[in-house]
């Protein structure tokens, strides 16, 4: 049975793990990407990046559950973000 999850939630955890996945991936996003950022920085970058890695993940076909396959899939989501910006800031200094 497929369980439904709302916009402030992911498939198997809910609002606070959210919370908890996206300072987590953000902080480790943070210091892979060798960048300097707040805790709420974090946190928003961290849920941003479930959003893309679960995104991509569902149009590759991969699925993912529970606590650890979120993490996993925002890690890789806010690392991409980041990356993304990166190159986009350093363009503008050009």
């Amino acid at each position: 049975m497929e369980q439904g999850y709302g916009i402030m939630g992911m498939p198997g955890v809910g609002f606070f793990g959210l919370l908890v996945i996206g300072f987590l991936a953000g902080y480790v996003a943070e210091k892979t990407m060798n960048r300097e950022h707040g805790f709420l920085t974090n946190i928003l970058v961290g849920i941003a990046g479930s959003f893309v890695g679960g995104t991509l993940a569902g149009l590759v076909g991969i699925s993912f559950y529970g606590f650890l396959g979120n993490l996993v899939v925002a890690i890789l989501g806010a690392i991409l973000i980041l990356w993304i910006f990166g190159r986009s800031e350093s363009r503008r200094t050009r």
